[in-house]
């Protein structure tokens, strides 16, 4: 099943800034956080040198400019997934797309690699390893698609024939072409699968049922004419 949404709709699910599940996809670890800070006083203090050297009485502009260096630890999450939602954003065209989970399997995938000094003194490279599950999903008109996402404890929910839903994007007004799809949403597990959190989920959902109401009154409809008929 694909159905296409309107571009209100569109935005809707995937709007401009940051929803809260994506602003702590962005927060991270607490390496990340450090990272933010460093940038932060850094910025700050780049701030109060130029202002020193450039404006001897100082410069009003200064200040509210060095707040929001400084607080950049904390909306820095906020700009990242508003840039990284922009990215999405871009994609005129877009659809309701539900299909089943063909396969689902485990896979470990190297996500970053570490430097690190042995017992001997040596100097070697260790690759950090995670686990990641893998859904294959597609309908009956032949479209598959395959995603992986970081594994996570209620995953172990999921099996092969569950009916899997997410939005599609695409370049054409008919979504022949998909270029890009958001993370996915099984309705009989109540679960979500992905790597980033692209949509407002509670609002997705809402959108799902309003399909799934408008598909059965339709068919009721069709249903009722026949029998007249």
């Amino acid at each position: 099943m694909l159905v296409p949404l309107t571009r209100k709709t569109f935005e809707e699910l995937i709007p401009i800034v940051a929803t809260a599940n994506q602003y702590n996809y962005y927060w991270g670890k607490l390496s990340d956080v450090l990272k933010r800070a460093l940038i932060s006083a850094i910025s700050v203090l780049a701030l109060i040198l130029i202002n020193v050297f450039i404006h001897d009485d100082g410069d009003p502009l200064f200040l509210p400019i060095g707040i929001a260096a400084g607080l950049y630890w904390f909306w820095g999450p906020v700009l990242l997934a508003s840039f990284r939602n922009a990215e999405f954003r871009r994609y005129p065209y877009s659809g309701l797309w539900q299909g089943k989970v063909f396969d689902v399997y485990l896979t470990e995938e190297v996500v970053g690699q570490e430097e690190k000094v042995n017992k001997k003194g040596e100097l070697i490279i260790v690759e950090n390893l995670e686990q990641r599950i893998n859904l294959e999903l597609g309908d009956k008109t032949g479209f598959t698609v395959e995603m992986q996402a970081p594994l996570r404890r209620h995953h172990q929910g999921i099996s092969r024939g569950q009916v899997a839903v997410m939005l599609v994007m695409s370049y054409q007004q008919n979504l022949e072409t998909i270029a890009k799809y958001s993370d996915v949403y099984l309705p009989t597990a109540n679960l979500w699968v992905s790597d980033y959190p692209y949509l407002r989920r509670d609002a997705f959902i809402d959108v799902i049922n309003q399909v799934r109401s408008s598909r059965k009154s339709n068919k009721q409809q069709q249903t009722s004419n026949s029998s007249f008929e």
